[in-house]
């Protein structure tokens, strides 16, 4: 079973958020949110928040297929940051010129699922 979280247009640059995804890749989701909790980074909050989203949208989707859900079978399967649109600002600097100021969002998806183990006799 595996559900899916987003978050859109997100007010952090991709590069700020993808260092904070790429430590709980792979983890059990328990461990994943103990690590966010205490994690420096700004963004680790709103990643923590889209983990938690997640969780409960495996356990909603269990509850809607009559399957047993277990809190702590649940991994983060696939984490990733995409680029979203960059809004375009404009400073004033020395002898009349203007410095650009880009201020770039992201896309945060977060997959969970539990980790199939294979049945005796397949392969």
């Amino acid at each position: 079973m595996e559900a899916k979280a987003k978050v859109r247009y997100l007010r952090v640059t991709p590069m700020k958020a993808r260092r904070v995804v790429d430590v709980v890749r792979g983890k059990r989701v328990i461990d994943a949110l103990d690590i966010l909790r205490f994690a420096p980074q700004a963004v680790a909050t709103d990643v923590r928040k889209l983990v938690e989203s997640a969780k409960h949208n495996a356990k909603f989707a269990a509850e809607e297929a009559q399957e047993q859900f277990n809190e702590a079978d649940l991994v983060i399967k696939e984490a990733y940051v995409d680029e979203g649109p960059t809004m375009k600002r404009f400073r004033p600097r020395a002898q009349g010129r203007a410095g650009r100021i880009n201020k770039r969002t992201c896309h945060i998806t977060v997959v969970v699922g539990t980790v199939d183990t294979p049945q005796e006799g397949t392969k």
